[in-house]
């Protein structure tokens, strides 16, 4: 046998139980095709990577490529300290039909944006807030919006409308702007991906693409199969593209995507994931739903959608074949998306339906016992924590700040543990969620629930096997096992080994997908 790739002196670390190290690996046809025992074996190319770590190559089971794409073109605030230093920025932008901004953070403002702020800046201003879940628009905008939307929307002293909207109120102003054009959904994708490529993410799972809160047109999947993609993506498809469908009685569908479709369609590079739901919105935004109020702010947050209605699109999917990812972040969220996993199993048993939580924001005590018993996946994103740790920790108050993304608490349950980034919500580095995984320090040193970390081996195992498992990819992914695909991520230093509070500033050397260097700035290959 010929190999067609042979890598020779690496220190190659498995994350396979039963051969855990290996200094050479041979790929052949785009997979593994052994370890140690092929390194007498004729390689078409042989590459000595001088002693570097390799892990499996990351999974990112919840990421946002084409916002992730569209933030890095987008006119950008989220360096600004004041409003005036905003308003600086955005008078006078270049612009189309609408102005779009990006990284809008309350938090970091000498006071909130405003409609009346925007204004100066020209007609239709949309500003995204960096959650996702919130945006400031100009005052024209606002006049554009059906009267039902202004009802309950944030208003000033004197009954204005402030500009500040949230979930279905930013929906709606999207729904006037949308939908993007396929050559640019494309072309943002591209960038998304190679964002992760850069930081060892060999499969990207998208949070979401058709209709709901982060749709970009409803031909969205068309602009993923324009090109060759350099990582493998998985496209969590929206429950808002769910149809009533005149099914056999006998196969019990009342609502499924045209056809049929679900998850597993696809093949190694493109293939349909999770069906999408979203519960409530978010802590930054403060409309994730909780059962106590925010600390310091009041209020409870919010459901996304009619619980009658999200309800029913959990049960259709679950019912239609799919695997679930539910959205849920305040503690009231986990709590209806439990109760109703739990009534979809028992209306129709799917042991391995495989269903997700994303994000698991905060997680009571009596919830974890939960999640172990119905086999739900949490798909968590440390690195919040790690930007957003202090914020979070004083709205949440020192009763509840311990609860924050669980790890320890998951796996001593024998909770599957998913580990994402939601990029660009946060930071995208695999790396620094391992870092934080393990340290459970915020970027400023805040302490974070300590008794929720994991060592270093966990919270590897979180990016690579944990998070392929949440995406129904464990089978080719998430460890270098022979059979599995080439996917592989080389590494200036050893994350085992090194100081914890480095893991997250390791140099990534190469990428490599399928048997090829996509990504490698090191030159292994030059």
């Amino acid at each position: 046998m010929i190999l067609d790739l042979k890598l020779v002196g690496g220190r190659f670390v498995t994350m396979d139980a039963e051969r855990p190290v290996a200094s050479c690996v041979g790929v052949w046809g785009g997979r593994i095709v052994g370890l140690d025992d092929v390194a007498d074996l004729p390689a078409r190319r042989v590459v000595d990577l001088g002693g570097a770590v390799v892990l499996p190559g990351f999974v990112d089971a919840h990421n946002h490529l084409a916002w992730a794409g569209r933030a890095a073109r987008t006119l950008d605030i989220s360096g600004c300290a004041t409003v005036a230093q905003v308003l600086d920025v955005v008078r006078g932008a270049s612009r189309s039909r609408w102005l779009e901004v990006a990284g809008y953070d309350h938090r970091v403002l000498d006071r909130p944006l405003t409609a009346r702020d925007l204004d100066a800046a020209g007609p239709r201003v949309y500003v995204q807030d960096v959650s996702g879940h919130a945006c400031v628009v100009s005052s024209d905008v606002l006049e554009l919006l059906p009267p039902a939307v202004l009802d309950d929307v944030q208003r000033d002293a004197g009954g204005t409308p402030t500009g500040f909207l949230a979930e279905g109120a930013q929906s709606a102003v999207r729904a006037l702007m949308l939908p993007y054009s396929l050559a640019d959904i494309a072309s943002d994708v591209r960038s998304g991906a190679m964002q992760c490529l850069r930081e060892g993410v060999v499969l990207a799972a998208e949070a979401g693409v058709g209709a709901g809160l982060i749709g970009s047109s409803p031909l969205e999947v068309a602009a993923y199969q324009r090109d060759v993609l350099p990582i493998r993506v998985q496209l969590m498809v929206s429950s808002g593209e769910l149809r009533e469908v005149r099914a056999h009685e006998a196969d019990g569908v009342r609502r499924a995507l045209p056809l049929g479709l679900r998850t597993g369609l696809g093949d190694e590079w493109l293939s349909i994931g999770a069906l999408k739901l979203w519960t409530d919105g978010g802590m930054i935004a403060r409309t994730a739903a909780m059962t106590s109020p925010y600390t310091g702010v009041g209020g409870v947050g919010q459901w996304q959608d009619d619980p009658g209605e999200m309800r029913a699109a959990i049960l259709d999917g679950h019912a239609a074949g799919w695997q679930l990812a539910v959205h849920a972040i305040g503690d009231r969220a986990v709590d209806f998306a439990l109760d109703t996993l739990a009534e979809a199993q028992a209306l129709r048993a799917r042991p391995d339906a495989r269903h997700r939580i994303e994000h698991c924001g905060l997680v009571r005590p009596d919830q974890v016992d939960r999640i172990a018993a119905l086999g739900v996946t949490p798909v968590v994103q440390p690195t919040f924590l790690w930007a957003y740790g202090d914020d979070y920790s004083a709205i949440m108050g020192p009763e509840r700040a311990p609860w924050l993304y669980r790890g320890r608490a998951f796996l001593d349950r024998g909770v599957v543990l998913a580990g994402s980034s939601d990029r660009p919500v946060a930071d995208g580095n695999p790396l620094r969620g391992i870092q934080f995984m393990v340290e459970r320090r915020s970027r400023s040193g805040l302490a974070v629930g300590p008794d929720e970390a994991l060592t270093v081996e966990e919270a590897i195992s979180a990016y690579t096997l944990g998070a392929a498992f949440a995406c129904r990819r464990e089978d080719v992914l998430g460890s270098i096992t022979p059979g599995k695909l080439a996917d592989f991520v080389v590494l200036e230093g050893d994350p085992r080994t090194c100081e914890v509070s480095a893991i997250g500033d390791i140099a990534v050397l190469a990428t490599v997908v399928g048997g090829e260097f996509r990504h490698d700035p090191a030159g292994f290959t030059s």
